[in-house]
């Protein structure tokens, strides 16, 4: 169960009434839980809450400040502990925890820890609930994995059928619905509705999924402009793809027209056919093949030669030439004295070795940035980027990107970003002179 929504609702005191349900009833020390946060500090407030409430309804229960635990009278534990990565899953292995929760859960970038700890959420005791929950807002650099588990597949309130044995739900809360809070701290409520953060205030004052949650390219990023339908490509235009490799992890190929400055029938949002001219090195993304395996950030596992034919048969299909475009420079790396760029060039697919120098993925950013706020200017002046809608991958991953925390002018590598690297590849590609209208403060 997730239980998402709002600032506010009191997601915190349902997740820890969610275990406490259950002591009293006569499983004593059978009932044990561990409740998680990514960082142990993030505990804090869990535990003032833990503080407030357990002493009230549950006079004898005592929290042990040294392990960071709650026993009862009747033997239940719940451990209040922190999951940063999927390496500390090792210290529960074995371990039987019927009830495990995870407490603001977009905090994790990905699902590794999550899918980890469901080995461990089990109880050899008959008759024994086993449950699996957890919290969060949308917003953060985990919002792609949790929104296409929890949100994507059925609206609020659907039971989602998944493996044997297991069914996922998501309960959606909003802030009024917590009169307590509304009528003791009404500051509270106005202050949450006018954060100046447009998408921000949209996830925690509407609840809301569909936004850029992440930060790097939420401020220049607008789909009513960014997206068109597809369109004929000009013959003058030029046509390539970009390349990033993945096995494990996705491969990302995207196909891209790039203007030479003469004019394309395009299709508006309202149906009309207009003719327009786009500025010389304009890209658009017009197709892409994505390899993974139907989990966010988990690869199939092709082979290269594989994804070359692959390649081959989708552009077969069309009545243009393709060139061979950017790839990241893992593949021109020898193995056994072929790399996979030649396993690829055996099959008929060529690539150019990407910009990948010291600094390139700051410069990278810095260009994918600054031709998506061109392309929002009226007239364009200068080279943009726009993505066919057709292209679910790209809108699925790369306007939610979220900046590392450490490296604060470059993406955060251990999310979703492999199309995010190929889209920064050939970007990179263009070659201009910017007018005088730039990009500023950032």
């Amino acid at each position: 169960m997730l239980y998402d929504g709002t600032r506010g609702p009191g997601k915190t005191d349902a997740l820890l009434m969610d275990f406490a349900q259950h002591c009293g009833r006569g499983y004593g020390i059978n009932w044990r839980g561990m409740l998680f946060r990514e960082t142990f500090p993030q505990l804090k407030e869990v535990i003032h809450k833990s503080n407030k409430f357990f002493k009230q309804i549950f006079p004898k229960a005592e929290y042990n400040s040294s392990d960071h635990l709650w026993c009862w009278p009747d033997g239940e534990v719940l451990i209040l502990s922190y999951m940063k990565d999927p390496k500390d899953y090792w210290n529960y292995h074995g371990h039987e925890y019927p009830w495990i929760g995870w407490e603001e859960l977009c905090n994790w970038k990905d699902d590794q820890c999550y899918e980890l700890m469901k080995a461990c959420n089990r109880s050899s005791h008959p008759g024994m609930p086993r449950r699996y929950m957890s919290t969060t807002n949308p917003y953060g650099k985990g919002h792609n994995w949790v929104k296409a588990w929890f949100i994507d597949p059925a609206p609020a309130n659907t039971p989602i059928l998944g493996k044997p044995g297991w069914v996922r739900c998501r309960i959606q809360g909003f802030l009024m619905e917590n009169r307590h809070l509304v009528e003791n701290d009404p500051e509270y409520v106005d202050t949450i509705r006018n954060i100046k953060d447009p998408m921000l205030r949209k996830a925690w004052w509407e609840g809301s999924w569909d936004i850029v949650a992440g930060g790097a390219l939420s401020d220049v990023w607008n789909e009513n402009i960014h997206i068109v339908k597809p369109f004929v490509v000009s013959p003058y235009w030029k046509v390539d793809r970009s390349f990033d490799w993945g096995s494990s992890k996705p491969f990302s190929v995207g196909w891209w027209a790039e203007s030479d400055g003469s004019s394309v029938e395009i299709v508006q949002t309202d149906g009309k056919r207009v003719e327009r001219f786009f500025p010389k090195g304009t890209i658009f993304r017009i197709h892409e093949w994505y390899g993974w395996d139907g989990n966010p950030n988990k690869g199939c596992k092709m082979l290269s030669r594989d994804i070359a034919r692959g390649i081959k048969e989708i552009e077969e299909r069309w009545d243009f030439e393709v060139e061979p475009g950017p790839a990241g420079s893992d593949i021109f790396d020898g193995e056994d004295g072929m790399s996979i760029a030649d396993k690829m060039a055996d099959e008929g697919v060529e690539w150019t070795r990407a910009d990948t120098r010291p600094g390139s993925r700051i410069a990278g950013l810095e260009r994918v940035r600054q031709m998506l706020w061109n392309a929002q200017q009226q007239p364009m002046e200068d080279p943009g980027i726009f993505i066919v809608d057709r292209c679910l991958h790209w809108k699925r991953t790369v306007p939610t990107l979220p900046r590392d925390e450490k490296k604060i002018d470059d993406v955060d590598t251990e999310t979703e970003d492999h199309i995010y690297d190929e889209t920064r590849y050939r970007a990179s590609e263009v070659s201009y002179e910017e007018g005088t209208v730039a990009l500023s403060g950032h």
